[in-house]
């Protein structure tokens, strides 16, 4: 008995999950309702998913909206879903719905990726997992690449990161490791989207810190970039999404804040929602300020 009740002993007690002393991981949120790639009739988006690797397990959906001519060339959006680093899933109904209605309006075609959670994959498998996927894509850019959507119809001269949550924490490592190291040639990255990004200086900097038993603590460049990092970055605009009532607000702030002082040369712009939670668009997709968020991300893409 004296031994069982130390196994049910807590050592950590985070936002998403409980750690025993045993090591039992007890998940806290869980989102586990997934559906199938399908075509939506009313606005002519396909949809189909494609495995990239399968050790590690790594795929995307794509998302392709209605082609006015089947030689046409279209901008591409990489996104990255959220999650705290440890739930849901480029195939939640969630993200389904918020991809294909993206595509709807922006005419862009989206590429979401599926990529490894904890506790089953720790930190970094989420950023190895998302480089390798944009790798995948860029791969495509001669027209010779295994998916034919993207041999035919992306246009590599125009292609996108964003996510949201750690979905737009990944987007940051992604355009860093784009100025870092670099795409292949005829591969541009223009813009980067953070929608309410999760990064250091909040009460889950710690149960960041457990999921990546690799990380150089608290200022770990993957969640607390570094100017020198942020003055990298690979493409030349940037959007930022806060919510007032977001506990993320001022990391999302104090990330704006250090890319003015960073020296990099690219442009960027921060919109904060007055009285809103975390994700509220995924929430209320139907909300104005939900509405108004999805238009000025089409602004954005589109904006030359």
């Amino acid at each position: 008995m004296a031994m069982a009740s130390a196994d049910n002993e807590l050592t950590h007690d985070f936002r998403f999950f409980k750690v025993y002393k045993d090591g039992r991981i007890d998940m806290k949120i869980t989102y586990s309702e997934t559906i199938p790639p399908s075509d939506d009739p009313a606005t002519g988006v396909r949809c189909k998913d494609v495995t990239i690797s399968t050790e590690p397990q790594v795929s995307v959906r794509i998302f392709l909206p209605k082609l006015h001519n089947l030689d046409q060339k279209i901008p591409l959006l990489f996104y990255i879903h959220g999650g705290g680093f440890s739930i849901m899933s480029a195939s939640s109904p969630q993200y389904d719905s918020y991809c294909k209605s993206l595509a709807a309006e922006s005419n862009f075609m989206i590429v979401s990726v599926e990529y490894g959670l904890f506790p089953t994959r720790p930190i970094p498998a989420c950023y190895d997992d998302s480089w390798a996927a944009l790798q995948w894509v860029a791969s495509h850019v001669n027209g010779s690449g295994p998916e034919k959507w993207l041999n035919d119809h992306a246009d590599f001269e125009k292609v996108f990161v964003g996510g949201d949550s750690a979905g737009g924490n990944i987007s940051h490592t992604l355009a860093y490791r784009v100025g870092a190291i670099g795409l292949p040639a005829g591969v541009k990255l223009v813009g980067a989207i953070l929608v309410h990004p999760y990064f250091g200086g909040s009460e889950d900097d710690h149960m960041w810190l457990y999921m990546c038993p690799s990380g150089s603590g608290l200022d770990d460049p993957r969640m607390n970039p570094p100017l020198e990092d942020i003055a990298k970055l690979g493409c030349e605009k940037l959007l930022i999404f806060v919510a007032e009532k977001d506990h993320l607000n001022m990391p999302g702030k104090n990330y704006f804040d250090k890319l003015k002082k960073s020296g990099w040369k690219g442009s960027c712009e921060l919109v904060e929602n007055e009285k809103e939670e975390h994700c509220f668009h995924l929430l209320r997709p139907n909300c104005n300020d939900a509405v108004e968020l999805q238009k000025k991300i089409v602004s954005f893409l589109k904006q030359d």
